[in-house]
């Protein structure tokens, strides 16, 4: 698997009053080092590519609201500008960015893993990955004879019992039922 150029730090959910603040949901273990006053992020997609535009984002104010923070771009002057950022998602270059530890992984890293049950039996593969309001969530495949159907599981300590990233393989504890 080749190394993406740039990683995902974060997402705009939505414009916050008239100044052009947005609010930002972090999507890092150091959101308070990413999304300093003076730092900069690029705008990208949720696949972690630059967006066609490639435009640079630099950070004017920071302040922390609810899950996330309000934050005040240079680039982004009204609740107009602001209201065009709703969905788009923040990037860095890889090399800003320090690597995950161990038991950790890239959330764009999911997708093409294999899901297999602590027992081994096959679940499925990693289709796609959602930020729902109750957190990340997968989306896999089902094995064959089930290959036309899918399973939405969270990404959470209940369900996912370890991710291996070298062999790609995501070990779940699925709820009873959830897979028949």
């Amino acid at each position: 698997m080749t190394q993406p150029a740039f990683i995902i730090v974060g997402r705009v959910r939505k414009a916050h009053g008239i100044r052009g603040e947005v609010v930002v949901e972090t999507i890092t273990d150091a959101p308070d080092a990413i999304f300093a006053s003076g730092r900069r992020v690029f705008a990208g997609t949720a696949t972690g590519d630059l967006a066609p535009t490639r435009q640079e984002l630099h950070v004017s104010s920071v302040r922390p609201f609810n899950d996330g923070y309000l934050v005040g771009f240079a680039e982004v002057p009204d609740r107009t500008a602001a209201e065009r950022w709703r969905g788009r998602y923040l990037l860095l270059p890889r090399g800003e960015v320090a690597p995950p530890a161990d038991d950790e992984v890239y959330i764009h890293e999911l997708v093409g893993m294999r899901v297999e049950l602590v027992d081994g039996q096959a679940v499925g593969t990693v289709e796609e990955t959602y930020e729902l309001p109750q957190g990340l969530a997968i989306d896999v495949r089902r094995e064959a004879p089930r290959d036309q159907e899918t399973v939405l599981l969270s990404y959470d300590e209940r369900t996912i019992a370890s991710v291996d990233r070298e062999a790609r393989v995501i070990v779940v504890t699925p709820p009873d039922g959830l897979l028949e």
